[in-house]
């Protein structure tokens, strides 16, 4: 008789274990940051589909004055007006089942952060993704992502090896032209592979020669090149 309670309590005893263990991991992955506060569509102050001031008169100024010069210039990208001009990009946007919705930039020293909500089953995580781009000696980019978070459980190591193994079976599944800027990033960011940073814009090419990340601000030096 008293076996058989002593291992009555065990069962209870381990059962409540894995019960904790659930809620903690539960309360992790539904966490919302606190410094997660990401624009609405209508914060801009514009009309549905109305392009954003800052991608007209800001960033666009600047690579063509850049561009005219003929000589290397900064571009400065800046996170609040950045953040404006995603807010209005039509979200949520679908994948595999999955709504994406919300992002919102930060930079932050040596990296940009990404977060954004992913919502399925109904249920909404915030998704946290980390990117440290970094130019090697020989002028070859590497958007190397250094930290995924799903609430506040941090899932780096599980997201590099799926991501790895997305990025393998696309593919080899459908052709992919490697030589576009949009797969160059793609392989990257889910497969850790530089590449070189020469981007087209309109009848021209600029190579990125250096590029630096601080609080709020992002600023890469860019060349026009023939290409």
């Amino acid at each position: 008789m008293k076996k058989r309670k002593k291992r009555k309590f065990k069962r209870i005893y381990w059962l409540l274990i894995d019960l904790a263990i659930m809620a903690i991991v539960i309360f992790l992955l539904l966490y919302k940051p606190a410094r997660y506060n990401p624009l609405a569509p209508s914060s801009a102050g514009l009309q549905q589909n109305q392009v954003h001031p800052y991608l007209t008169h800001d960033l666009s100024t600047q690579l063509y004055n850049g561009l005219q010069s003929g000589r290397p210039f900064d571009f400065v990208v800046m996170q609040k007006p950045l953040n404006e001009v995603i807010a209005r990009s039509g979200w949520p946007k679908q994948a595999e089942g999955t709504n994406f919705s919300a992002p919102e930039v930060f930079f932050e020293p040596g990296r940009i952060v990404l977060m954004g909500t992913a919502t399925t089953g109904g249920v909404d995580f915030i998704v946290t993704i980390a990117v440290e781009p970094t130019l090697s000696t020989q002028g070859l980019l590497n958007l190397k992502v250094t930290m995924v978070k799903v609430g506040a459980l941090n899932i780096t190591p599980l997201a590099r090896l799926i991501a790895k193994k997305m990025y393998t079976e696309r593919v080899s599944a459908v052709y992919v032209d490697t030589r576009t800027t949009s797969a160059k990033i793609a392989a990257s960011l889910l497969n850790d592979k530089p590449f070189v940073p020469i981007f087209p814009f309109e009848s021209s090419y600029v190579r990125l020669e250096k590029i630096t990340i601080e609080q709020q601000k992002l600023t890469a030096n860019l060349k026009q090149i023939k290409y």
